[in-house]
């Protein structure tokens, strides 16, 4: 992590509010006042922390049941992500970040797993972001997450999201960026097939907390370019480790880019191959469209 200011915050941000900053950075000119998002041209030098993490055991049950997990006393890999991602969203949210938060697509996520974590454990939270990156479709950058317990650092990830159009400053070390895997979706073979409901963007939001406009409803995604909901992402990667769950070591990583959205309602295809490291995606179940590649490796 660089030597940058922390922000100690002393709760979880409120999501409404978080969400309510993120649409009024959409009213043109908003951007002019110093509270809201848009009016610089770097990601800000600032890292987030939340300390003291408890986790609501009636949430982490909710959060199982919708991505297919085990009800369990360990944490699924990717439920820290949904708790730090209240601090991603003040992150995007600062008056000193370049640009909206609602609009950025997640193309690529990382996470480490370094021991696993228990529901029973208190947690602190990192949060930083990367410098601005181009990309052929715009620019990009990384967010970067930690996870401890006990003084030791149990797991991290990187997100990396794309703001499309224009171009930016070019910070090309690749500091912070996920690896995207090489993996050919299309030549994996299927092991299972799940039809997703039109609801299930509302459904995951609810629980996450993630209500992104282009997640909840067809008429809200239809203003910014879908025809109707889509999955999220960090759905689709955790249901992918949901059925991988019984294979995965103690400690790994897993790597996954996200291609094509999920129309939903949708029927894909789980594919993937490998035994100490897997290969896996989900693809459109009739056309085959790759919807998320990605790649788990013991560590």
């Amino acid at each position: 992590m660089t030597d940058v200011p922390t922000n100690e915050l002393r709760s979880s941000p409120s999501m409404l509010g978080l969400f309510s900053r993120a649409g009024l950075a959409m009213v043109p000119g908003a951007s002019r006042l110093p509270f809201v998002a848009g009016g610089h041209r770097e990601i800000p030098q600032l890292t987030l922390a939340l300390n003291d993490v408890r986790v609501e055991r009636d949430r982490l049950a909710a959060y199982d049941r919708v991505c297919g997990f085990s009800l369990g006393d360990t944490l699924p890999a990717t439920y820290p992500h949904m708790l730090a991602f209240p601090l991603h969203l003040a992150l995007m949210t600062d008056g000193q970040f370049p640009f909206g938060a609602i609009g950025l697509v997640h193309i690529a996520n990382d996470i480490t797993q370094h021991r696993p974590v228990q529901a029973d454990e208190t947690l602190s939270i990192r949060v930083w972001a990367t410098q601005l990156e181009p990309h052929p479709r715009g620019r990009q950058f990384t967010i970067r997450t930690s996870v401890s317990a006990g003084g030791e650092l149990a797991w991290e990830a990187a997100s990396t999201n794309l703001k499309r159009g224009g171009g930016g400053s070019r910070h090309d070390d690749g500091v912070g960026r996920p690896t995207v895997p090489d993996v050919d979706v299309g030549e994996l073979p299927a092991t299972a097939t799940w039809k997703l409901p039109g609801d299930l963007g509302r459904r995951y939001g609810s629980v996450s907390g993630d209500l992104n406009p282009i997640h909840v409803h067809p008429l809200s995604a239809r203003l910014f370019g879908f025809p109707t909901a889509i999955a999220h992402g960090m759905w689709t990667k955790a249901r992918c480790l949901a059925a991988l769950a019984p294979r995965l070591p103690d400690a790994f990583t897993v790597q996954v880019a996200f291609k094509k959205p999920i129309l939903l309602p949708a029927t894909v295809e789980f594919c993937e191959r490998g035994q100490g490291t897997v290969d896996f995606g989900v693809r459109d179940a009739r056309k085959g469209t790759p919807h998320l590649a990605g790649r788990m490796t013991a560590v």
